[in-house]
């Protein structure tokens, strides 16, 4: 599992195809919607606080979840904060853009979290519990042991990737 800096700089490169596929405005809002999502399968440590069976790394950590909470939220987020947003003067077009904000909300919402999965996967066996991702489908942990948690070189290199990268492609796009 790589720190918060990391997950944040996975989470930007996975969200980044956006500029690729919709308009500048849109794509700057799929990545900042979806940009806190990136730490979403993390809230076990949340839970754990007050739930004594919550394990870290455990169901909260399966693209079960993932699916089940951007099918959730992105309701949510799609008629409550996009329209909100949308209506601002920067973001005016976005609003005709978004014809089904649900799914567009569901959607930055699994990318960022599903990111969360592929950091842990990278960096969990070091000094944490694997992941089951597939779970309950298939119950084999997977780690790979790429990257050492504290490694502040991977963790701040992967953040400033994700920033530049999004910087890049919003740059491109004027």
């Amino acid at each position: 599992m790589v720190d918060v800096s990391g997950h944040l700089g996975i989470a930007l490169i996975a969200l980044a195809p956006a500029w690729l596929l919709v308009d500048r405005e849109s794509a700057l809002l799929f990545v900042a919607l979806g940009l806190p999502f990136g730490m979403l399968p993390d809230v076990d440590l949340y839970l754990r606080a007050s739930l004594q069976t919550v394990q870290h790394h455990g169901v909260t950590h399966t693209l079960l979840f993932v699916g089940i909470a951007s099918v959730v939220l992105g309701p949510c987020l799609g008629r409550t904060l996009l329209p909100r947003l949308a209506a601002s003067d920067s973001l005016s077009r976005t609003a005709d853009a978004l014809d089904a904000p649900a799914t567009f909300a569901g959607l930055a919402v699994l990318v960022a979290a599903a990111s969360h999965l592929v950091g842990d996967i990278l960096s969990a066996p070091d000094i944490s519990q694997p992941i089951e991702p597939f779970w309950p489908v298939f119950e084999q942990s997977l780690g790979l042991d790429l990257v050492y948690y504290d490694s502040n070189p991977v963790n701040f290199g992967l953040l400033a990737a994700g920033v530049l990268l999004n910087v890049g492609l919003w740059w491109w796009q004027r």
